[in-house]
């Protein structure tokens, strides 16, 4: 068998996320902030590249995902991107 080396990307097998409780559908396990916010406005997720985006976590509570920070794709991850202004 031909196994890729390197390990980099997903090989195939597509990754799947939600942002603002749509799918979308990721090329590699490893992304930062941004290149999330990229991905679900390039699959229609109505979200704009300034939006602050968290990291929807098990226990209830949201982390910050600033556009730099590298997050590695597990199960059922969920991620909400609000406008900056929002104070809700």
């Amino acid at each position: 068998m031909n196994e890729p080396a390197g390990g980099h990307g997903n090989e195939g097998n597509p990754i799947v996320i939600t942002v603002n409780e749509q799918t979308v559908v990721l090329d590699k396990r490893t992304l930062t902030g941004a290149e999330i916010k990229s991905a679900a406005i390039a699959q229609g997720v109505v979200v704009q590249q300034n939006f602050v985006l968290q990291e929807e976590l098990p226990n209830g509570t949201s982390r910050i995902i600033g556009d730099g920070d590298e997050v590695h794709w597990r199960a059922h991850l969920s991620f909400t991107a609000i406008a900056p202004d929002d104070n809700s």
